[in-house]
């Protein structure tokens, strides 16, 4: 009846004209303006349906807004879609597991002869002790660089003293998270280290307490402290986070790097359940990718950045930067525009998508609480429905020995995003770069850093391209940030990082004639052969000073600044915990 109906009201709509054309052939003129006013109707009406319907190939891009608003009707919409879309990601030329190339260099921190013993090098009653600062990795960068700092001293080294008072409150001593006796065996040729700062007689030896400045080399450690190790006999070394230049002779970089990757290891409960997190997504998945969110309401506050949450996001945020005193005033437009912003999780989930990872991958988040908290993180559940967290991987009772303090948990992630297949970092944070190096390190494993400056663009443009046009620019903006051997130029990064000098290139492999290292005046760097009985192994020695800039700010993390509050901050009322 309805479509009879809605037949017979067309055939009056477009008769009408006919019959009156009919009954006053004799004025045919006269309704020439008639005409043209229906015909200019009928063609606004055209122009107006073309505007509004998107065409086909654009179907898929048309994901969901910046801030998904989480309701169930969006929420069929994106996955429809998502599904629309070729489920296996992009068109990679690469196997989207592995580096290219990457059997061609290796790991490679073993001291040549020249380097001196600890029998010889240390002096007697010269004891160094450090107090680090931060959170677990930044800690982490302390207690390497005191190794260091206590071999260039010819002292002692006493085991470093976590901190206890900064932004985690974290109460864990340094044998709660590594093992210490394997940490002074391991490293018991080349740094004497005791548990204790021992007594002189009878006398309790008092520490002198002081500081050095950020990126202090070998000279500046001899100059500034060894007069008063000779004269104090022990010294405390406070705030000692980046306290160490990047650029240092070859060997003592690859003392850095034995600390790091070798003798540093996490105590047997927290390496037994990180194992157990592995092994129940490996039970899963033959592959897994982890991800380092890093969208936590501290990270967004320090970056100064602005995602379109409105005046409640402005008002939030804006508390939480009051913590750094020193923090700049920034323009968020600017700072995104100059990819200093980390990625939404729907802006990770598209670039995921666009570089060839599927929805059938299975994907860990390591992070603390997500800023919007479900409704943020949709979008990307959405991409990767296999979706898996500490929490959701172990029950409250497995991880009740470490979710009272943070660094435990920290190290909980920290293993299981060192054993993944492929990693993702989304700022440039301490255990991003501390992940980044020590998966170079050992076999090149890929590690995905968002080229966001370039990415940008993309994310804005991305309604107005094909999903095979945006995915195939993304796979070319993210060339050289994707964890291949040689990527990174030499001397660029910090040390910890890209830590070249103790990577070495195995020349005997048949495929070493495609390797190409880009030299030019700009990028001079020193080569060192490594100690090998078949003389196959190249090192890549480190830069001369006049590449590093020793003063660079990594401001993405929060760590770095000096002026921390406790990790509880209150915020319109409500209270939200910080990671």
């Amino acid at each position: 009846m309805k479509n009879r109906k809605h037949h017979r009201e067309t055939t009056v709509f477009l008769g009408f004209p006919i019959i009156l054309l009919y009954r006053r052939r004799s004025n045919i003129f006269q309704l020439v303006p008639l005409f043209t006013a229906l015909s200019v109707v009928v063609l606004i009406l055209f122009v107006l349906i073309s505007y509004i319907s998107p065409p086909i190939d654009s179907r898929h891009d048309q994901f969901i807004s910046l801030f998904y608003n989480g309701t169930e009707p969006r929420r069929n919409l994106l996955e429809e879609q998502v599904i629309q879309e070729p489920v296996e990601g992009g068109r990679l030329s690469r196997d989207i597991w592995n580096s290219k190339k990457s059997n061609l260099y290796h790991g490679c921190s073993i001291a040549s002869d020249e380097f001196p013993t600890a029998e010889v090098n240390t002096l007697p009653n010269r004891y160094l002790l450090i107090a680090t600062s931060g959170g677990l990795n930044q800690q982490r960068t302390g207690i390497i660089d005191a190794v260091v700092a206590a071999h260039i001293l010819n002292a002692v080294l006493v085991i470093p003293k976590l901190d206890k008072q900064s932004y985690w409150k974290d109460s864990s001593n340094f044998s709660e998270i590594f093992d210490v006796n394997w940490f002074i065996s391991y490293l018991s040729k080349d740094v004497k280290i005791v548990k204790d700062l021992p007594r002189m007689g009878n006398e309790l030896i008092i520490p002198h307490t002081t500081r050095v400045p950020r990126k202090c080399n070998a000279e500046c450690y001899q100059t500034r402290i060894r007069p008063i190790l000779n004269k104090k006999h022990a010294v405390q070394l406070t705030k000692f986070d980046y306290r160490l230049s990047n650029h240092l002779d070859t060997e003592l970089q690859k003392l850095r790097c034995r600390v790091n990757y070798h003798a540093l290891k996490f105590t047997d409960p927290i390496i037994e359940m990180g194992k157990k997190l592995v092994e129940r997504i490996r039970k899963k998945s033959q592959h897994f990718l982890a991800l380092h969110l890093r969208f936590e309401s501290d990270m967004l506050a320090f970056s100064g950045c602005y995602y379109g949450g409105g005046d409640k996001e402005r008002r939030e945020l804006g508390i939480i930067r009051k913590r750094w005193k020193a923090l700049r005033v920034t323009n968020p437009d600017k700072e995104r525009k100059n990819g200093k912003c980390p990625l939404t999780p729907e802006e990770v989930g598209l670039m995921l998508r666009a570089l060839g990872f599927g929805n059938d991958v299975h994907i860990y988040i390591a992070s603390g609480e997500i800023y919007g908290g479900e409704e943020t993180l949709a979008p990307l559940k959405a991409f990767f429905p296999n979706f898996y967290t500490k929490e959701t991987l172990a029950s409250k009772e497995e991880l009740a020995p470490f979710s009272s303090f943070s660094s435990r948990m920290a190290a909980l992630d920290f293993i299981v995003c060192d054993e993944s297949d492929v990693f993702v970092s989304n700022n440039n944070g301490n255990m991003a770069r501390m992940l980044a190096g020590r998966r170079r390190y050992f076999g090149h494993k890929p590690t995905i850093r968002p080229n966001a400056k370039k990415l940008y663009k993309m994310f804005n443009d991305r309604n107005n391209m094909t999903w095979e046009e945006f995915s195939s620019h993304v796979q070319k903006q993210q060339i050289g940030f994707m964890g291949d051997p040689m990527e990174v130029k030499p001397g660029r990064g910090e040390f910890h990082e890209n830590p070249s000098a103790c990577i070495c290139e195995d020349t005997n492999v048949k495929a070493r004639e495609d390797v190409t290292i880009p030299r030019s005046p700009a990028m001079i760097f020193e080569e060192g052969t490594v100690s090998a009985a078949d003389g196959t192994r190249k090192s890549f020695g480190e830069v001369t000073d006049r590449h590093i800039i020793e003063d660079e700010q990594y401001w993405f993390d929060t760590d770095y600044m000096e002026n921390e509050i406790g990790r509880i901050q209150s915020i319109g009322g409500a209270t939200i915990s910080l990671r």
